[in-house]
């Protein structure tokens, strides 16, 4: 089996897996997070995080065979390519939804929105699930894990407790799975307990802003996706999964790492085009999207329908050359043509 290196650049670090080519949804070899420090460039935690990983594949001596980067925007992508020239870069949603079809969460066709809450802020695309197009995306930075790490200091501020930034994300952390932390005060001893759905009335504000932003960008492309898919590592608290199931009316999914999502994604693209740069189609300003091969079971009934519309006014014109025109009390009878009326979509 190939072993295969993927890594996710982000604003906050670079997480990194090393696994095999046709196993990514399994548990990997090894893997690390690399914070980005303060005031480095965003390829700094990528390097070191290839670095570790080439690392451990020494220890067990074998061979990374290819090696992929995700990057959200063209900037990042330019800014760790003139660093390594060897790496695959790739559009992070393009790895997301590589990986999403892999574990058969994503239908084979339709549009997805794919809902990426990270630390430095919030992206959502609007892709097409068969093609990989994106139709529109939209980034904000109101809400982020960053943004909730400051509201829960100030809390706890509030509550006579100050801590550094470390402490609160680790707090933030902490209270995705457990219903009350309890924050100390390292200077001064004093203690405040903050529960889960504080931390959920601090985020309400910022969720229902993003599912504005999810409605606004459907409302853009006119397309209906089939589905919602949540991404980034915000996205493991349960209060924000609930908070937008009951704003957005679309079918919800989430991985059970969705921080790691795009970098599995990128251990299956990682052999594709070594040394390239993978990038997403976008849909043109009032392009409209590929409908995709014809559903045999739709070309039959088309058909069906053709031939027996070509019998019925075969018939009719037979029935006109050789008769006279029926009257109804002196006024000519009408002929209607009925047809089945399509499904809406087909």
């Amino acid at each position: 089996m190939v072993l295969v290196l993927g890594v996710s650049a982000g604003a906050r670090g670079a997480h990194a897996m090393l696994t095999h080519s046709d196993q990514p949804h399994l548990p990997p070899i090894d893997r690390c997070t690399v914070p980005r420090r303060a005031g480095g460039g965003i390829e700094e935690p990528v390097f070191e995080a290839i670095r570790r990983m080439s690392s451990a594949a020494d220890q067990r001596d074998e061979l990374i065979s290819s090696a992929a980067v995700t990057c959200r925007c063209s900037q990042h992508a330019e800014t760790i390519r003139t660093g390594a020239r060897e790496l695959t870069i790739i559009d992070e949603p393009l790895a997301q939804l590589r990986y999403l079809h892999f574990t058969g969460r994503l239908p084979d066709n339709g549009t997805v929105i794919l809902y990426d809450l990270g630390s430095s802020g919030l992206t959502i695309t609007h892709a097409d699930c068969r093609t990989g197009t994106i139709l529109a995306s939209t980034r904000s930075t109101v809400l982020s894990g960053d943004g909730y790490d400051t509201l829960l200091r100030w809390r706890l501020a509030r509550g006579g407790v100050l801590t550094d930034k470390p402490a609160s994300r680790r707090h933030r952390e902490e209270l995705s799975t457990a219903k009350v932390v309890t924050a100390i005060d390292p200077h001064t001893g004093k203690r405040v307990v903050v529960t889960h759905s504080d931390l959920v009335e601090l985020c309400a504000a910022g969720i229902h802003h993003s599912a504005s932003l999810v409605r606004q960008l459907i409302t853009e492309t006119g397309v209906q996706p089939k589905v919602m898919v949540l991404l980034g590592g915000c996205t493991r608290d349960p209060g924000i999964r609930a908070e937008l199931t009951g704003l957005i009316d679309l079918p919800i999914i989430s991985d059970p790492e969705p921080e790691l999502v795009s970098a599995r994604g990128a251990v299956l693209l990682a052999a594709a085009r070594p040394g390239s740069e993978i990038k997403m189609p976008r849909l043109l300003a009032g392009a409209r999207l590929d409908p995709g091969p014809p559903d045999r079971r739709k070309l039959i009934a088309a058909a069906t329908v053709t031939v027996t519309l070509g019998v019925t006014i075969a018939g009719l014109l037979a029935t006109n050359k050789n008769s006279s025109p029926p009257y109804d009390h002196g006024v000519p009878a009408s002929v209607e043509i009925v047809a089945p009326t399509p499904e809406p979509g087909r």
